[in-house]
């Protein structure tokens, strides 16, 4: 991770020749958002100047306390290279105050800082590395997004049969040219369908990083005439798009999870760690799967986890620990998706993986089989329960969960229910196309 001063930065944006800076910012249902201001206007935001309308941003402030303050985080400065050589576009990514100086408690960025700040009092660094799948689609002659694609290629197929191949070129060049560490991409299981991985980092630059990998993603499939989308399950009969998130807590830089005289070769801590997130994992999946398409993705049949249950051997359960040893000892929680918030999806996994190691949350035994092949008796005998099969039904379980409401917090949790709510209703009153296939010829 970089680390500027107030004087690199005006000095990049002189040197550079920047003429635009973009300070961004996430809603609380993880959208990007930013304030464009030009070069003569630098010192100002560096001087935490720059105000919005926090009216504007639903979730954020009602309209009587509005005004809000981006502060920029001067780390996070980047130029964009897809902009014009002259005249360049740069960004800040920044967190939310109010105008009387202190941190506006429902900011994503600021949620992930204070969970991120509780592992550290407990001597803990929390290093993420996420697996972000999407799909590339045509547009159509306006330029307005479609779910069609030419081509029929699979996992890890190459040119010609993966039409994608150059745009995924690009973007990873892209990230590279922004500071990214790309340590792999390759083309799905499911036709037009793509996962760039890059490299694990602290949980805050790695929120970061997937809000600027989905912006890199986007720009370059729209200047190659595709829609990127993150959407978690564009299309009925394939897989959907996962966000695998790989995660480890480290103490002065030394892998804690691992322990060489476990059979398994994790530690106390890394027992404890999986057995908090499944004691949570209900309630967190309104979190890491925000939506009502989230739970289209979530059923048997393909690859998705279904089951809260966890094995060191295969990737059928939800968590899943992968063979690698010592330093590279994690634990992946394999339930996620794209859409979700990644600064409140990091917070809530690690809050819960905290609340393991602090109250020795023991899990339960490891499952070594296929657990999609297991019959619904050999499941409750071995008490593996269902992660929520609906929007609804997550939000209930969140409702439900006064510790992983703390970490959102009273007034974040409140308008992330209603909001859920909202939206599952508008779901159920819709007709869909399948309903008038289905029923309307014979009725």
């Amino acid at each position: 991770m970089n680390h500027y001063t107030r004087k690199d930065i005006m000095r990049m944006v002189d040197e550079e020749d920047v003429g635009f800076i973009r300070l961004q910012f996430t809603d609380i249902f993880g959208m990007l958002k930013n304030v464009a201001i030009t070069a003569s206007q630098l010192e100002k935001a560096l001087d935490n100047q720059i105000m919005f309308d926090g009216s504007s941003i639903e979730g954020f402030a009602r309209i009587e306390d509005s005004d809000m303050y981006l502060y920029p985080d001067l780390d996070t400065f980047a130029i964009f290279p897809w902009r014009p050589q002259q005249g360049k576009v740069a960004r800040l990514i920044c967190d939310i105050y109010k105008p009387d100086g202190t941190v506006f408690e429902s900011d994503p960025r600021y949620i992930l800082k204070k969970v991120l700040s509780e592992a550290k009092a407990m001597g803990y660094d929390f290093d993420v590395g996420p697996e972000c799948e999407f799909f590339l689609f045509h547009t159509d002659e306006d330029g307005r997004p479609t779910t069609l694609s030419h081509e029929r290629a699979t996992y890890f197929d190459l040119g010609p049969l993966d039409l994608g191949e150059n745009a995924r070129r690009d973007m990873v060049l892209t990230l590279e040219d922004m500071g990214f560490i790309v340590e792999a991409s390759h083309h799905e299981v499911a036709p037009a369908q793509h996962e760039i991985d890059f490299r694990y980092a602290g949980a805050l630059e790695t929120a970061d990083n997937i809000m600027t990998f989905k912006l890199v993603a986007k720009t370059i499939a729209k200047r190659h005439g595709l829609h990127a989308t993150f959407m978690p399950k564009p299309k009925y009969g394939v897989n959907g798009s996962g966000m695998h998130i790989n995660m480890s807590l480290s103490r002065d830089g030394i892998n804690v999870f691992t322990d060489g005289k476990d059979e398994k070769g994790l530690s106390r801590e890394a027992y404890f760690f999986i057995g908090g997130i499944m004691k949570h994992m209900k309630a967190i999946s309104f979190i890491t799967n925000p939506n009502v398409n989230s739970y289209k993705r979530l059923v048997p049949g393909y690859e998705a986890p279904v089951h809260i249950a966890w094995s060191a051997r295969n990737r059928t359960p939800l968590l899943r620990v992968p063979s690698a040893k010592g330093a590279g000892t994690r634990v992946e929680l394999r339930s996620p998706d794209p859409s979700a918030n990644p600064y409140l999806a990091l917070a809530v996994c690690l809050a819960a993986g905290l609340e393991g190691i602090r109250s020795e949350i023991v899990p339960p035994q490891s499952v070594d089989c296929n657990v999609f092949e297991m019959t619904e008796e050999q499941r409750r005998e071995a008490g593996i329960e269902a992660l929520p099969g609906s929007l609804r039904e997550a939000a209930q379980e969140f409702a439900g969960d006064s510790y992983i409401q703390s970490v959102l917090g009273e007034d974040l949790s409140r308008k992330y229910i209603r909001a859920k709510e909202k939206e599952y209703a508008d779901y159920r009153a819709q007709v869909s196309e399948w309903e008038i296939e289905r029923y309307l010829h014979r009725m």
